[in-house]
């Protein structure tokens, strides 16, 4: 029987994700069929814009995370882009918004749905949602997320047997698909994906529902201001406090992990 505490809760304590978990083969489906069905301009230009980047986050090695996402703050990835105006390398704000319209409606028009469902029954309490893939050999950093409004939940789409985990604190836990794990993400962790196959996940921010709704606001407005003027590319999602304690490390047997810099 699965244990919970501060930093894994259970996901029954949050019913506005039943509608995700209800869509979950539909929601793994849509991105199969874009990942299949995409061409190689869709597939650069969802990497390049629709996926939030993050400069601290570092990985062991050559293999990689790759992520693409919708909503953002809680507002469309199309108008997103327009709001901060985000200028690319390739493409005007503008430009970007248009295309990244027409893909959320080609290929993740069902997801939108249950978005849209949720944060209209439920206040706008979901802010981030997007597509997290770990491809095989990947090893994150030990690092925080600095998100103390949100909680961060992981909803199991793909997900290979054997050695793909979750250390958080002192355990490690598992993905399964169908089944939301729900974290908060400021304690220290590190993922790992030490299989052959990719896992991917449906990565669901939302708000803390037992904290004031004006504070939480305004501590994500103050944040994502600061983190898209270190880096417009990250979309708000991560930032220069992402990273872990140097005690950390030791505390949770990470020692080791301070020697990758060196290496990277």
């Amino acid at each position: 029987m699965t244990s919970f505490n501060e930093y894994h809760l259970n996901p029954k304590q949050f019913p506005f994700l039943n509608s995700f978990e209800d869509n979950w083969q539909v929601i793994r489906d849509e991105f199969t069929h874009f990942i299949n069905n995409a061409s190689p301009e869709e597939l650069k230009f969802t990497y390049d814009v629709l996926g939030p980047k993050s400069k601290t986050i570092k990985t062991k090695g050559h293999s990689k995370y790759s992520a693409f996402g919708i909503l953002f703050q809680g507002i469309f990835i199309e108008e997103y882009i327009q709001f901060h105006q985000i200028k690319y390398p390739d493409y005007s704000p503008e430009d970007a918004s248009k295309k990244a319209l027409f893909l959320r409606e080609k290929y993740f028009s069902n997801l939108a749905k249950v978005i849209e469902k949720v944060n209209f029954s439920v206040d706008d309490i979901i802010r981030n949602v997007y597509f997290g893939t770990f491809h095989p050999g990947l090893d994150i950093k030990l690092h925080v997320n600095y998100n103390p409004h949100m909680n961060r939940g992981y909803l199991g789409l793909i997900v290979p047997e054997g050695d793909v985990a979750m250390k958080i604190c002192h355990e490690q836990l598992y993905w399964h698909e169908g089944e939301f794990m729900v974290l908060d993400h400021s304690y220290p962790h590190c993922p790992h994906n030490y299989t052959n196959y990719d896992r991917t996940v449906l990565v669901v921010d939302f708000f803390k529902p037992d904290q004031p709704r004006e504070e939480v606001i305004r501590f994500e407005q103050e944040q994502v201001t600061q983190r898209m003027q270190d880096n417009p590319y990250s979309l708000g999602v991560f930032g220069k406090s992402d990273r872990a304690k140097e005690e950390d490390f030791i505390k949770y047997g990470l020692a080791h992990q301070l020697e990758w810099d060196k290496a990277l």
